[in-house]
């Protein structure tokens, strides 16, 4: 099949010819154009780049380059984001959005609402969605994005028109990012594996060797379980280690926002804040403690996710397959573990990780989710 042309907006995405080729021919010709998408792929497969791509080409006249570099910025005035840094898309947001769609475009040609975490809306949000959905204005087009259209309601997947992502071939994504950054080619295929074609995590596991060596060092500590002190020990460093991931993903970002923040009210580097700005600092300073929550739990759910490839492996070996390791630097481990447990104990492993991951994500402690998870490692059994 032809190749799809890089042409801006849509030069980053990568690796989604059809799904380009589906949307250009939407923008291009109103027959094939709808008033509500849904992009789906697994993570790390570009579904924002490729919504924001869309929304680009769809509010900036043909050619007009300026404005769809603002598109993708984020800054134009008929483009509204969400990216929800909290556990789930609030309510109010929800409300926020469906007000905004009513609004006609004050520039572009369209206006563009794109909901990045759309399988982040609890169904009492979702309905607040549905009146927006069925009954759109003329020139507002929604773009949500989620891992499947499992994840939103019937009543949502039936409004809308759905362009499904491909996952990429880890050899694909390692020949990206070392394009993109210049690392050494060996380091980019071992984060591509690592990562699991998640272009997003690959990339930053080939930019920073902190973040390979703390998934090293958990993947290791698991290895080493063999009781329930050392599960509760290893959890405590799993949680710390994600602790530590976390906090080097926000802070920098959480510093530049607070500097951005006085500085917009004129407050000079080092001056005390007056208090008639105060309020402005302390909704500032909560927002990012929420981010702080979530960045959290998705750092648990890295680490779980991790050690889902590496027990993937040991079932794999157990059943005689050896050529498509993810974690091949534990090879020896992983082999002597295959040998001394039954598939049947992996098997389980596997699924507490799975149900670890839905705990974590409903709210569950992570430092208790996780022991638990470590006992069944050492045990063999689960506490239900």
């Amino acid at each position: 099949m032809e190749t799809a042309p890089a042409t801006f907006p849509w030069e980053d995405v990568w690796g989604q010819d059809d799904a380009v080729r589906m949307l250009r021919a939407a923008v291009d010709d109103p027959l094939q154009m709808t008033h509500a998408w849904l992009i789906t792929g697994p993570p790390g497969s570009g579904r924002s780049t490729l919504a924001h791509a869309f929304a680009a080409s769809l509010i900036a006249e043909p050619g007009d380059e300026p404005a769809m570099r603002q598109v993708l910025a984020r800054s134009h005035p008929d483009l509204t984001a969400l990216r929800t840094e909290q556990v789930i898309i609030r309510i109010e947001e929800a409300r926020k959005l469906v007000e905004r769609a009513y609004f006609s475009p004050s520039l572009g040609r369209y206006r563009v609402i794109v909901v990045e975490d759309a399988d982040r809306m609890a169904e009492r949000t979702s309905n607040v969605l549905l009146k927006a959905l069925e009954e759109p204005p003329e020139r507002t087009v929604w773009v949500l994005c989620a891992p499947s259209d499992a994840d939103l309601l019937p009543t949502i997947r039936s409004r809308v028109r759905t362009v499904r992502l491909k996952e990429p071939e880890v050899d694909d994504v390692a020949r990206l990012i070392a394009a993109r950054t210049g690392v050494d080619p060996a380091i980019a295929a071992q984060s591509a594996r690592h990562a699991q074609r998640h272009i997003g995590m690959a990339q930053r596991l080939a930019t920073d060797a902190d973040a390979r060596a703390r998934r090293d060092d958990t993947l290791r500590a698991v290895l080493a379980v063999r009781g329930v002190g050392d599960a509760v020990e290893a959890a405590t460093r799993i949680v710390q280690a994600a602790g530590d991931d976390a906090k080097a993903i926000t802070a920098l970002r959480d510093e530049a926002e607070r500097s951005d923040l006085l500085r917009m009210v004129g407050v000079a580097p080092g001056a005390a804040v007056p208090p008639a700005v105060r309020a402005q600092v302390n909704a500032l300073a909560d927002e990012q403690k929420r981010r702080a929550t979530r960045s959290l739990r998705d750092g648990i759910d890295r680490v779980l996710t991790d050690l889902q490839s590496m027990f993937r492996d040991v079932i794999m070996l157990q059943y005689g397959r050896a050529d498509d390791l993810i974690n091949t630097e534990l090879d020896d481990d992983l082999r002597a573990l295959a040998a001394a447990w039954s598939p049947a104990r992996t098997l389980l492993v596997l699924d507490e990780i799975a149900l670890t991951r839905r705990n974590v994500e409903r709210n569950a402690a992570p430092a208790l989710a996780i022991e638990s998870l470590l006992v069944a490692v050492a045990t063999g059994r689960t506490s239900s």
